[in-house]
C-alpha cells in the first residue's frame, strides 16, 4: 500500500476530489497549511507599509490506497492541480507498512 501526500493550491482542491472520485478514490484527508517551495512568499503592501508573506496558504491531501491504483491516482491528481505556474505544489509518495482499521481491527487493504 502506498500514501499519497499532496500539496496544491486551495481553489484546486475541489477539481483534485473530483478526478479522484472518478477513480472510485473515496477516502482522503484534507488539511489547511502554509508554506513556500522556491517562490519564498512574495510582498504585499498594507496601509502603506511593505511586507513579506513568506507562507503562503495550501492545502495538504492524503490519500491511502493499494499499489495497484497508484499510478492513476498520481496522474489524476497531477492533470487537476497544475496551472503551469509557481506554486503549484508537489506529490509525494511513501509505503505503508501497515493499515489498522479500528473499529473493526481489519488489517492491510481491507482497513482502507
Amino acid at each position: 500500500m502506498k500514501k499519497i501526500e499532496a500539496i496544491i493550491k486551495p481553489f484546486k482542491l475541489e477539481e483534485v476530489k473530483a478526478a479522484l472520485a472518478e477513480l472510485g478514490i473515496e477516502g482522503m484527508t484534507v488539511t489547511e497549511v502554509k508554506g513556500f517551495g522556491r517562490q519564498r512568499g512574495h510582498t504585499e503592501v498594507y496601509r502603506g507599509a511593505e511586507y513579506t508573506v513568506d507562507f503562503l496558504p495550501k492545502i495538504k491531501l492524503e490519500v491511502v490506497l493499494d499499489d495497484a491504483r497508484l499510478d492513476a491516482a498520481v496522474s489524476a491528481i497531477l492533470q487537476a492541480a497544475k496551472t503551469g505556474k509557481i506554486g503549484d505544489g508537489k506529490i509525494f509518495v511513501s509505503k505503508l507498512e501497515e493499515v489498522v482499521r479500528i473499529r473493526t481491527e481489519e488489517r492491510g487493504t481491507e482497513a482502507v
